[in-house]
């Protein structure tokens, strides 16, 4: 778990990054979020990053619940309002992990949220997948997720290139997980707290369903939502090279967040 503090904190950000990556990749994000006054709590997910875990696999989806769930009662110890902000597969632990455990924050930050895949196996390979799912649920297969179908920032292409942290394989179990996820974040929907909420939408995503996530959007019976779609950007909203203006909209929703609420006070 790293902790990056700010003078004069006003709020405490919990990032939780996304699926074959790792929290280091957000050191950007955080210095943003941190120069503008906000701490910031992140990690590496169980079976990415520097986590000692066998990279690639989770025997359940609840992993990654529960390692957010440390994050978020870290981030609560400082008193501050809390945000979360998730990213992709981040963004489905963000909501799964709200849906569950009702955790008290001040609102949270979705990019590209994984509530759909673009491509999928064909149904022989799904078929097939049930099967292995039971007999052999760590056996490994190529991602097939391409760095440049990410970003279109090239300084960020050419960093990843030489990751080593990059998990480029995953098991079956984590596909059926991921899945199934999927799906109770669309079933259990009416159990996500009433919780301010920013979805941001990468108009061009080659990874997540953007047609998904309108949908389950849609579907929300919320008082405080709103949906961007970043028409032309690729999936990473925080990686593409209009990643300032992308900041600056979930900044500005953070800020407008607090102001509502010193105004309760």
């Amino acid at each position: 778990m790293r902790r990056i503090t700010a003078d004069n904190a006003k709020a405490t950000i919990v990032c939780i990054h996304g699926a074959a990556e790792h929290c280091g990749r957000y050191m950007w994000l955080a210095e943003m979020w941190r120069s503008s006054g906000y701490n910031v709590i992140m990690g590496d997910l169980p079976g990415q990053g520097l986590t000692t875990r066998r990279r690639g696999h989770i025997s359940s989806f609840d992993e990654y619940i529960n390692e957010a769930g440390l994050w978020i009662a870290e981030a609560e110890k400082s008193g501050l309002p809390v945000f979360l902000l998730g990213h992709s597969m981040g963004g489905l632990v963000v909501i799964r992990s709200l849906q569950e455990h009702h955790h008290a924050v001040s609102g949270a930050i979705l990019s590209s949220p994984c509530l759909g895949l673009k491509y999928k196996p064909g149904k022989a390979l799904n078929v097939l997948s049930l099967g292995l799912n039971k007999i052999a649920p760590d056996m490994l297969f190529e991602s097939k997720l391409s760095i440049d179908m990410a970003t279109r920032n090239r300084e960020v292409q050419d960093e990843d290139e030489n990751d080593s942290l990059f998990v480029t394989k995953v098991s079956v179990r984590w596909y059926r997980e991921l899945l199934g996820a999927v799906s109770l974040a669309f079933e259990k929907i009416n159990a996500l707290p009433d919780v301010p909420l920013l979805i941001m939408q990468a108009g061009e995503d080659k990874i997540v369903d953007r047609e998904a996530v309108k949908g389950w959007f849609n579907l929300l019976n919320s008082s405080d939502k709103s949906y961007r779609e970043w028409n032309g950007l690729y999936h990473e909203l925080f990686s593409e090279p209009e990643r300032d203006k992308v900041f600056k909209a979930a900044l500005h929703f953070a800020e407008g967040k607090l102001t509502e609420k010193e105004g309760e006070i």
